[in-house]
């Protein structure tokens, strides 16, 4: 190929530029008047009463488990595939992440393995809306009801992706997203907590200023709590004020991507296009396949200019979570398989028919390539 057709590639221009210039006029960089109207814009977007916004998205997951009271003794269930970010913050406020077993459909936390690993010390659930495919929110609501347990969504991926017309994000006591280069919006780094609960709402601007409910002086100010320094900056929030008027089009773009995926790998049985529910509202972040032959396919596009890239190694192989496979058995089977395919919104039409393109000669040329077996890994 003649071209590169990268993975993902964060998009900035004019209005970034000339927002971030006004800012640096003021001679206020930090979390100040320009916060606050990015978070109230994207309170407003979402449909919930509260966002905070904050450093990264692991911050927003930390501050959102310790905001609800979650401590050392404590445990906290986790997918075994996320980004191992999620397990992290877990362990931040001093909890142990108990790790759970996948749907083997959408790779998405599996409700029955979480209620068979809840435990007496078992306090809350962290469902990962996974690219942006919802883990079924009424499902965990109902289990978590059950067992007493708090949910704080991690849509780090889920950015304006909707179940049945309501934002991800919103449908536990928190729900957390990231602001990376990798996303929809970014701010380069950042992460936003909503909630509709007033009360959170309040220690969490406790927890990330120092102990200080509102906005300080840094002088005389009262401290009624402990809290810590994850203050997102006026800076970062004029980036992602212009990267909010975008959006639109880049949901539009991104459900095309996903379209064009779908529609073009159709007839490859070797390849397994994970679904979304578009008609629902999610809106997929990244596009992701399940492949027999995952890594020779990545190797292969990579040889032609084209980044995909493999899925995380599920939590329990990691050294800090490490558990025996066979306690994990969907996760062990069909991660290895897993892949994102390029999904930036900046691909054109012919960028994805030539991904498509080359997945097929791959398929042709691999005459030992097993088909699909039996389509346990295929989604209809």
């Amino acid at each position: 190929m003649d071209r590169k057709i990268d993975f993902w590639v964060p998009q900035f221009g004019s209005e970034e530029k000339s927002l971030v210039a006004e800012v640096i006029d003021s001679g206020f960089l930090n979390d100040g008047d320009v916060t606050s109207r990015f978070e109230r814009q994207v309170a407003e977007l979402l449909g919930c009463k509260h966002v905070i916004a904050a450093t990264s998205g692991t911050s927003a997951i930390f501050l959102s488990l310790a905001g609800v009271g979650i401590k050392a003794g404590d445990e906290v269930l986790v997918p075994d595939v996320t980004f191992i970010a999620t397990a992290n913050a877990v362990s931040l406020t001093g909890a142990k992440p108990v790790l759970v077993d996948v749907d083997p459909q959408d790779l998405t936390l599996d409700p029955a393995a979480a209620e068979r690993a809840i435990t007496p010390r078992t306090k809350a659930i962290i469902p990962v809306h996974v690219s942006g495919r919802a883990v079924d929110p009424s499902t965990i609501s109902d289990l978590a009801k059950r067992h007493g347990l708090l949910v704080i969504e991690d849509a780090a991926e889920a950015f304006f992706s909707k179940h049945r017309g309501r934002c991800l994000g919103t449908f536990g006591s928190a729900g957390c997203f990231s602001l990376s280069p990798n996303k929809t919006i970014t701010t380069g780094q950042g992460g936003l907590i909503v909630t509709d609960d007033d009360q959170l709402h309040i220690r969490l601007r406790e927890l990330k200023d120092q102990g200080r409910p509102a906005r300080g002086t840094g002088g005389d100010d009262t401290h009624n709590t402990v809290g810590y320094n994850f203050k997102f900056t006026n800076l970062q929030a004029a980036i992602g004020l212009a990267q909010l008027k975008n959006l639109p089009h880049r949901a539009d773009r991104m459900r095309s991507i996903y379209e064009g995926y779908r529609d073009g790998l159709r007839e490859v049985e070797e390849i397994s296009v994970i679904p979304f529910h578009l008609d629902d509202g999610e809106l997929p972040q990244w596009t992701d396949v399940l492949v027999d032959q995952r890594d020779d396919l990545y190797d292969h596009l990579a040889s032609r200019g084209i980044r995909g890239r493999r899925f995380w190694h599920p939590l329990h192989t990691q050294a800090p979570y490490r558990m025996p496979s066979q306690q994990f058995p969907n996760s062990s089977k069909q991660i290895p398989h897993a892949m994102w395919l390029p999904s930036a919104f900046t691909l054109s039409d012919e960028d994805i028919a030539a991904v498509c393109a080359e997945i097929q000669s791959f398929v042709k040329l691999q005459t030992g390539l097993k088909r699909a077996p039996t389509r346990q890994h295929s989604i209809t």
